[in-house]
């Protein structure tokens, strides 16, 4: 129940892989015999894949990398390089994942400035704050598409229209979005996107930058410098295993998006109705309808989350990101949110995918109501609040009568 950490490798992508760890096993820079010719095609093949699932005007868009965390490093760090003449601010959002925020606060100490948007308690951004935020020396806007914990979706095409309307590049963190909601770059303004391959049932490692070739042709400073692979934008011999699960992987995505989709929301329906209808002062973090189809995230008041977690060890469900999960600290998306950290501490992320079942679904329903409940009956807090607010009961029912 942990798929926005990551997801298993669809056994389909797998079979398309495996060919070539063995038989097919060719570098695709070597262009002197047939090894190098296959391994390029198969890359080739994907670049096509990727491209057409996210709508890319030419596949030679497409730059393979090793994951979401290195595409937004070569994207936020290559362009503030590439335009550093053109100027040095750059608009970001608070609740961004860490390779967003923490590449913007490298460059900060090298001299650029950066804006970070807040969120309201839904953890939307503002428009007008966004249009306000842009000055003369703005040369790149980075906004996810949507967020790996709470599980929101920004208005992409509308940060698009104004990127474009004040020619400013724009950078989309698609790391949870693509292959489960639509994303087409064209149309959305997005002239540079970040996409790995594990967050949609394929291999870690593998993962892809889109970098828009025209109308405007998007400029790069290189982040890994040898070999000229990948049109110079990032040297190092192809992953071609990873590179042809990648591709599958947005094959699949294509075809069966729509409807797994709607299966999922079905189940996250199912998921967050169940626990409503078993426990008392539970709250869904994040905007009720916008929200990745899959993504539930709420606080269960008075239950410490590594407590609820360390109960729940047969359901691998999270705090928050995977890649922040070893920090004490409570979610920086959550406080940005404006959610008091004694909440944000009670909360956990459960993300369903493509293998979950409704069984799964009934089982975590009965285990997370019976583990806050059991939890809670040791919360002197807890006993409290039920105690005044009986009282309360009381008293008004009391009233009632007297009337």
């Amino acid at each position: 129940m942990d798929n926005h950490a990551t997801t298993p490798v669809d056994p389909r992508v797998l079979e398309a892989m495996l060919p070539y760890f063995t038989e097919k096993f060719g570098n695709a820079a070597s262009r002197s015999h047939a090894f190098g010719w296959e391994s390029e095609a198969a890359v080739d093949s994907a670049r096509e894949q990727v491209a057409k699932l996210i709508h890319a005007g030419s596949p030679r868009e497409i730059v393979f990398t090793s994951g979401a965390t290195e595409s937004d490093n070569l994207a936020i760090k290559g362009v503030a390089d590439a335009y550093r003449d053109k100027g040095n601010h750059i608009i970001t959002c608070a609740i961004e994942h860490k390779a967003v925020l923490d590449s913007c606060k490298t460059l900060e100490k090298q001299g650029y400035h950066v804006t970070y948007l807040p969120v309201d308690r839904e953890g939307m951004i503002d428009l007008s704050q966004l249009r306000e935020a842009i000055t003369d020396k703005t040369i790149l806007i980075s906004l996810m598409a949507a967020n790996n914990e709470i599980g929101v979706i920004n208005p992409v095409k509308e940060i698009g229209d104004i990127a474009k309307q004040k020619g400013i590049l724009f950078h989309s963190d698609a790391t949870q979005a693509v292959g489960k909601i639509p994303v087409h770059v064209e149309n959305m303004g997005i002239d540079l996107l970040s996409i790995t391959a594990h967050k949609m049932y394929g291999p870690k490692g593998a993962g892809a930058l889109y970098v828009r070739s025209s109308n405007p042709r998007v400029k790069l400073t290189a982040g890994i410098d040898g070999g000229g692979h990948e049109r110079g934008m990032r040297s190092g011999t192809l992953n071609v295993p990873g590179i042809v699960g990648l591709g599958m992987s947005c094959a699949i995505a294509q075809r069966e998006m729509a409807a797994e989709a709607e299966r999922l929301i079905a189940l996250r329906e199912r998921l967050r109705n169940g626990i409503l209808a078993g426990l008392d002062e539970v709250y869904i973090n994040g905007h009720a309808s916008r929200r990745l189809p899959g993504n539930m995230n709420m606080s269960f008041a008075y239950v410490e989350g590594e407590s609820l977690l360390m109960a729940l060890k047969e359901i691998a469900v999270s705090t928050g990101s995977a890649c922040t999960s070893a920090s004490l600290e409570p979610s920086h998306v959550l406080r940005a949110m404006g959610i008091p950290d004694e909440l944000a501490h009670t909360s956990i992320r459960f993300g369903l995918g493509r293998f979950n079942t409704d069984e799964e679904v009934e089982f975590t329903i009965a285990r997370v109501v019976e583990e806050v409940r059991r939890l809670r009956a040791l919360s002197p807090l807890y006993k409290s609040r039920k105690a005044r607010t009986e009282l309360r009961s009381r008293a008004e029912t009391n009233k009632e009568e007297a009337r």
